[in-house]
């Protein structure tokens, strides 16, 4: 293909690309064995450039954007060495990885990257940076899945995903649509994509029915509206663009399910207890005063249904606004506080709503974004992903991956993204932040791997009250 038009939702991501925050889902694959350049080439060439879009570049327009073929694609400017010190460890990784999720990618080629280094302990790692608007970390994370050994081949070309809204971007004609009648037909998708039953978010009839109209639409967004911005903490500082990055050692998943299934509560709730209360102390560390205080992290929701082709790119997720009681101390308490918040969420609309809000901000000229993506940073202070991996060991080319990893991008003011991804029976914690807001997030994974034993203390004990 010459250029394709990109659809609102993705534009949307384009958009939100700024000096302090790189629109880029950076991922670490940890290899038991070596690789070498030529192998991970080959893989790259039969298997991830079968998508056609990776061969093309976005180019950004006012009233919407295209993906335009790269005309002298060489993907030898995409595969690239990347060597460190003599006996380099994690913190060295660590480095690499937060020095590239900070770089921008070049404006004339197709804004992806395999990084590779070749010796990196007993084995190799892979670096791999793709921007947000190619699709999105559950899209990406099937993508890297075909690298390994056993994925099916895909033979021809993938069959190109459908708009996330139907219709094109506004043209300067409509500018003056209303903005019911704008974000009620910007929704109607999301309203079919939950109609067969989805991940995470509304049944059919309450789909039907946050759809029907724009009063249902507007009554969303006025609670969405009355949600207060995020309290004043170091997590809320102006950025720097200077990235930082730093990985806790895995928790063992039968473990966090365990605990779960012995508190009745999910997966999930463990994980974001874990990580509220971490965030607590690591605050009051900086000197934060954490006492009663609550914190938001907006959390991607898968949208995709089972109809969904798995060579489909694009976006698919919305967003909800999930509460962390930062304040509490106490592991159950904080727990249970974490259980009650995500029960609401799950009875709400935010995830479509969302949605469709993504989708309009994704049509409005690039002239008067800067308000929406505001409307949404304002809220939170980090950005929370969780994605299940492969439940069994993967291998590229012959050689075990031993670690994944990923962390998605923060828009606007948000400066914090913590990322969760369960592959091989564990549980990975990642910490991606803006120097500015913590200087050092090898401190605050400590604090996460602290605060899941304390909760295993509990548990194992029945201890009523823990000492700091």
């Amino acid at each position: 293909m010459a250029s394709e038009r990109m659809s609102p939702v993705d534009r949307a991501w384009l958009m939100m690309e700024g000096p302090t925050n790189p629109m880029m889902i950076v991922g670490v694959v940890i290899l038991a064995g070596p690789m070498e350049r030529a192998r991970l080439r080959s893989l790259v060439a039969e298997r991830f450039l079968v998508f056609e879009r990776f061969r093309c570049r976005p180019v950004q327009e006012t009233f919407g954007a295209q993906w335009v073929q790269s005309e002298q694609f060489d993907l030898d400017d995409h595969i690239v060495d990347a060597a460190l010190p003599h006996a380099a460890g994690q913190p060295e990784l660590e480095a690499l990885v937060a020095e590239l999720a900070g770089t921008q990618f070049h404006p004339l080629r197709p804004w992806w990257s395999f990084h590779l280094v070749e010796k990196y302990r007993e084995g190799s790692a892979i670096v791999v940076r793709i921007h947000h608007c190619y699709a999105d970390g559950i899209a990406l994370v099937r993508v890297l899945l075909r690298l390994a050994d056993g994925a099916p081949e895909a033979h021809g070309r993938p069959a190109r995903r459908r708009h996330a809204v139907s219709g094109n971007p506004l043209s300067p004609g409509s500018l003056y649509t209303p903005v019911a009648d704008l974000l009620a037909k910007t929704l109607r998708e999301g309203a079919e994509l939950i109609e067969h039953g989805l991940h995470y978010t509304l049944h059919p009839a309450e789909a039907a029915q946050a759809a029907s109209g724009a009063v249902g639409v507007i009554g969303e967004l006025a609670r969405l509206g009355t949600l207060p911005d995020d309290p004043p903490t170091l997590l809320k500082e102006p950025l720097c663009g200077v990235r930082r990055v730093a990985w806790a050692a895995p928790l063992a998943f039968e473990e966090v399910r365990t605990i779960g299934r012995v508190l009745g509560c999910t997966i999930n709730d463990v994980l974001v207890a874990t990580l509220a209360g971490a965030l607590g102390r690591y605050l009051e560390s900086q000197g934060d005063s954490v006492k009663d205080l609550i914190l938001h992290a907006t959390v991607p929701v898968n949208m995709r249904t089972g109809g969904d082709s798995e060579l489909a790119l694009g976006n698919r997720f919305g967003l909800v606004f999930v509460s962390l009681p930062v304040g509490i101390r106490h592991p159950l308490e904080r727990l249970y506080a974490v259980r009650a918040a995500m029960q609401a969420l799950k009875g709400s609309s935010q995830a479509l709503v969302t949605l469709g809000l993504l989708a309009a901000i994704g049509s409005l000229p690039t002239t008067i974004k800067d308000p929406a993506i505001a409307l949404f940073s304002a809220k939170a202070s980090l950005v929370a992903s969780n994605v299940p991996g492969p439940r069994e060991q993967l291998h590229f080319a012959g050689v075990a991956v031993s670690q994944m990893l990923f962390w998605v991008p923060q828009a606007g003011s948000i400066g914090t993204g913590i990322s969760m991804l369960t592959y091989n029976g564990q549980v990975q914690f990642g910490v991606i932040c803006d120097r500015q807001l913590i200087a050092d997030p090898r401190k605050l994974v400590e604090i996460i791997e602290t605060e899941f034993e304390r909760l295993v203390f509990v548990v194992l004990l029945g201890a009523g009250s823990l000492t700091d």
